[in-house]
């Protein structure tokens, strides 16, 4: 008997081999400025605070936005190793993500010129426990490393466009 996930995952493939255009996927967040530093993102349906520390003015009420994209990357790694267990067939009893990132505040500051706003360097350790040979369990991390998405959005160049408009202002 399959799992639901694999039956998920065979659903969805098997409505895009016989449909392609369904495979085109979009996502979406929209966040607004709601306190000095708070900002609630609408994802769909659902509403997420992202604050910043107190170190810089914030008030930490929530993670700040790097913390989410690492929490992105270490949720997204451990679906994909369930996706790609359960496509291969290979048994988890446990697996625990560890992520981590570095970077030089000076960046995002402004500090210093020539400093990197964004992460240095990011570090991902990924414990698993299961009753396959080890072996098993590199062929699972091959598939992982070739298939998650978030860690493709950190791993290569994306591109990205940004746009502003500036909203008329009601003058007293």
């Amino acid at each position: 008997m399959s799992s639901p996930v694999s039956q998920a995952l065979d659903a969805t493939a098997s409505a895009v081999a016989d449909d392609p255009s369904l495979a085109q996927a979009g996502f979406a967040a929209e966040g607004e400025l709601v306190g000095l530093t708070e900002v609630d993102v609408r994802i769909g349906d659902r509403l997420v605070k992202v604050d910043q520390p107190e170190t810089i003015g914030g008030t930490d009420l929530a993670p700040n936005p790097v913390q989410f994209a690492l929490a992105s990357l270490g949720a997204c790694v451990a679906h994909t190793y369930r996706f790609w267990s359960e496509k291969l067939n290979i048994p988890l009893n446990g697996l625990q993500v560890n992520v981590q990132g570095n970077l030089d505040i000076r960046g995002g500051l402004g500090l210093e010129e020539g400093v990197r706003a964004g992460f240095r360097d990011v570090a991902v350790a990924v414990r698993i426990s299961g009753p396959e040979p080890a072996e098993r369990y590199e062929k699972l991390r091959s598939a992982v490393d070739q298939h998650s998405a978030v860690l493709d959005i950190f791993a290569n160049q994306v591109p990205v466009r940004m746009s502003m408009s500036v909203a008329d202002s009601v003058k007293g």
